[in-house]
């Protein structure tokens, strides 16, 4: 599993995503859900790179219903990136690499 990717819950939400100083990635998961087991080590790998510019999390949404559900996460893999309290970018359903890091551009580069 994701090594350079730390897990967030509900309760910490707030404090480690909302009311970080840099962008944040979530990353919306669950155990069961195949496209994201293809989508986490690309994440992981992505994280690694670029750790310094954007702070990554996931967040399993069985375990954690209440974040997902007031984001209005539907399907997924879905990846949500958060900048000043606010969801600035949104990416629904595993994409290769390339495709990730060009949706995350304006937040890496």
């Amino acid at each position: 599993m994701a090594d350079n990717i730390s897990a967030v819950t509900d309760a910490e939400f707030d404090a480690q995503v909302l009311k970080s100083d840099k962008p944040v990635l979530v990353d919306f998961w669950a155990e069961w859900c195949g496209p994201c087991r293809q989508v986490a080590p690309i994440l992981d790998e992505i994280a690694g790179a670029h750790g310094d510019k954007i702070t990554f999390f996931k967040m399993n949404v069985d375990e954690n219903p209440v974040t997902p559900a007031s984001y209005r996460v539907t399907g997924i893999p879905t990846i949500n990136v958060y900048q000043g309290g606010e969801v600035v970018k949104t990416i629904v359903g595993a994409r290769p690499k390339a495709a990730i890091l060009n949706e995350l551009a304006d937040f890496i580069n």
